[in-house]
């Protein structure tokens, strides 16, 4: 018995053995990559700030687009569609048809203007007010304000405006629809050139950290050498470049959700101006914060991919 748990406790030290070796050089590795770009601070800060500036450009501009399209959205909102009854048309059926139109499922809302309420808003504008006076009759009709649900794209609200011209009783309605269809079309041209741009500067960043760690290799070629004739493995010699470029691509990111961030402060006071205009109905915000969160680890895989890529080509022609 005795025998027997020696010989399991050697195999336990046996099997701990692998991992902590395989701990241990990766700690060497990582301490490597940090006293290397350590060892030149001016060049590794020019790579981190490249990197953080074209990471920060998709960025900036997602921010912006999420805006405008929040933006685009709260208009909207506040478009109605004014149904304008036939001339004669009696109150009994204008009420009867907004009951059926507040039915809707795609409806939010529906206000009525009376003949006598659009009478008294001309006859308080600027030079009417004379020229109703004049009139022996109220030749307005009933209007109908019908607000759409907020959820309706451009297509459902052109149906809802179809079957509400197909009303009894209905002479025209009017909705801005052409505005929302250009809207969302600019939206859609927006959305497609923003994630165009965030592929290329994903691949200059890429590129960028790729010639960092390059030129690391080419200066270190005599070390490299070294470490291969001891009988270093390609593995251990690598390590360390591939840690400096998760440290250029995590730095990079930080830089660039900082001056996103600082973006955001500067605009501040622009757009509380901007949502005061609008009587507070606008609330622009900046990216969510899982977003930002996820900008440093995408790129800290960003720089890893370079410096992965540049090491397998350049280490074999180093060697």
């Amino acid at each position: 018995m005795i025998e027997r748990g020696k010989r399991q406790r050697g195999v336990a030290r046996t099997r701990a053995r692998p991992f902590a070796s395989w701990l241990e050089q990766h700690g060497w590795g990582l301490m490597a990559s940090v006293r290397r770009l350590g060892a030149r601070p001016m060049g590794t800060l020019m790579t981190v700030s490249v990197m953080g500036f074209a990471l920060a450009l998709p960025l900036t501009f997602a921010l912006l687009l999420g805006n405008l399209q929040h933006f685009g959205a709260t208009l909207g909102q506040t478009q109605a569609i004014s149904v304008f009854m036939q001339p004669g048309v009696k109150d009994q059926a204008a009420q009867e048809l907004a009951g059926v139109v507040r039915a809707r499922s795609d409806v939010a809302s529906v206000g009525m203007r009376t003949p006598k309420q659009g009478m008294a808003e001309l006859a308080a504008m600027q030079g009417f007010g004379d020229a109703l006076k004049s009139l022996d009759y109220n030749p307005l009709p009933y209007v109908l304000v019908v607000h759409p649900a907020g959820s309706l794209d451009t297509g459902r609200i052109r149906q809802l405006v179809g079957w509400l011209h197909a009303r009894p009783g209905v002479d025209l309605v009017q909705d801005d629809g052409a505005w929302r269809s250009r809207l969302q079309a600019l939206l859609d041209v927006a959305r497609r050139a923003v994630l165009m741009l965030a592929a290329l500067l994903a691949t200059a960043a890429l590129l960028v950290v790729g010639n960092s760690v390059r030129l690391d290799i080419q200066g270190r070629a005599e070390e490299i050498a070294v470490l291969r004739l001891v009988g270093a493995s390609a593995s251990f010699v690598r390590r360390p470049y591939l840690y400096a470029g998760l440290w250029y691509g995590l730095a990079g990111g930080l830089v660039a959700v900082l001056l996103t961030m600082l973006l955001e402060w500067a605009l501040a006071g622009p757009v509380e101006r901007l949502v005061a205009s609008y009587g507070g109905q606008l609330q622009l915000a900046g990216l969510p914060v899982w977003q930002l969160a996820l900008v440093p680890a995408l790129a800290a895989l960003l720089g890893w991919l370079g410096a992965r890529l540049v090491c397998a080509r350049q280490l074999r022609r180093t060697v």
